[in-house]
């Protein structure tokens, strides 16, 4: 089932952002102003408007804390070591006493644009697939150029919408169309991906029972992760279900960049003139 087609039936759950100030390409990009606000506070406002009960900055830092607090945002301070915005989470969860069964979506803290309409679905689709972990999400693949480049996420479903691999390879593959691309060729002639080829591009948001967040910091890191490098395969790798939504469209992208941020200004000061 899409999430246009599902009911508006409220859901408990919280919306955590997890929020470092280090950032390679784009220094304090937490803090990053966008339209006279930190783009973090631009995050937490728009996980707010999805309904969630409880919308938490989850930081290595007092200066991001600070800055929230100023909004009227609630943020907690966390470890500075943390390997992965998962393992932030899973101690924010402790931090806020939060039962086992508690839903938490992860909202990154550089997408000021996100859809609050995404997050409250995700919520929706874990909370009504109760033995499932993990709540993800993709969107249909129509170019050949996105399906064979290794920077787009690909997942493969099951029967009942379930995650069976994500890979940074071509998958599915098409061994009768793509047997047919001239040698040496990366993407089929026409540029397009063959008809009826269940292709889906994977979109990094994900909801959580705070059950499996416990767990999730004892977890080994398998070889396939390693050589993927995309977190989720952990979670398969030792067995937790992964439901997948499918959604229409990727969403709108988020903040890498100095030319990133700059657009983003440009597009909500578009919006707000």
């Amino acid at each position: 089932m899409t999430a246009a087609g599902m009911s508006p039936a409220q859901v408990r759950f919280c919306a955590l952002i997890p929020a470092r100030l280090a950032s390679q390409r784009l220094p304090d990009k937490p803090l990053a102003e966008i339209g006279g606000v930190p783009m973090v506070v631009r995050v937490a406002r728009r996980a707010t408007a999805s309904g969630a009960e409880r919308v938490v900055v989850c930081t290595d830092s007092e200066r991001i804390v600070r800055a929230c607090e100023e909004h009227g945002v609630e943020a907690i301070l966390t470890r500075a070591d943390h390997p992965t915005g998962t393992d932030r989470l899973a101690q924010a969860s402790a931090l806020l006493g939060l039962d086992d069964a508690a839903i938490v979506v992860n909202v990154q803290g550089d997408e000021p644009l996100i859809p609050p309409a995404i997050v409250q679905a995700l919520a929706r689709v874990l909370d009504r697939e109760t033995d499932c972990e993990i709540a993800t999400a993709a969107h249909p693949l129509h170019a050949a150029e996105e399906f064979f480049d290794p920077n787009v996420v690909k997942v493969v479903l099951d029967h009942r919408g379930r995650a069976l691999l994500f890979s940074r390879a071509p998958i599915p593959w098409s061994r009768a169309e793509f047997s047919k691309m001239p040698r040496g060729s990366l993407v089929p002639e026409s540029g397009k991906l063959p008809a009826r080829l269940p292709a889906l591009r994977h979109i990094g948001i994900y909801a959580y029972r705070v059950s499996y967040l416990r767990r999730f910091p004892n977890l080994s890191r398998p070889p396939l992760e390693e050589h993927e490098n995309l977190e989720q395969l952990r979670a398969l790798y030792h067995g937790a279900a992964i439901t997948v939504m499918q959604w229409d469209a990727a969403l709108p992208p988020g903040v890498d960049t100095p030319s990133d941020l700059e657009r983003i200004r440009a597009v909500i000061g578009t919006a707000s003139g």
